[in-house]
């Protein structure tokens, strides 16, 4: 891909699939970017992580591995997973 810098559309996509994949009760725009995404912040444990993992996977077309120890820093926020997807996605 020439621009792997997550356009703001990008960004809006992957909230949507978050909000998606785990039914929350707020807005894909109420997501902030630099919001941690797990605990504190939108509130997101493991298993919402591993859920989130698996629809970016199939949506994109990479594989996100539960034992990449990269995986704290991708989840971190909505900024870095779609850093991540922009990164990574073949699809």
């Amino acid at each position: 891909m020439d621009n792997p810098v997550p356009s703001e559309q990008l960004r809006r996509e992957v909230a949507e699939q978050i909000v998606a994949a785990l039914n929350l009760e707020v807005g894909a725009d109420e997501i902030e970017a630099d919001a941690p995404l797990y605990g504190e912040g939108l509130g997101l444990d493991s298993i919402d992580i591993l859920e989130v993992a698996l629809v970016l996977s199939k949506r994109y077309g990479f594989t996100l591995r539960a034992d990449n120890e990269d995986n704290v820093r991708i989840f971190a926020s909505l900024a870095s997973l779609s850093d991540y997807v922009a990164e990574h996605r073949t699809k």
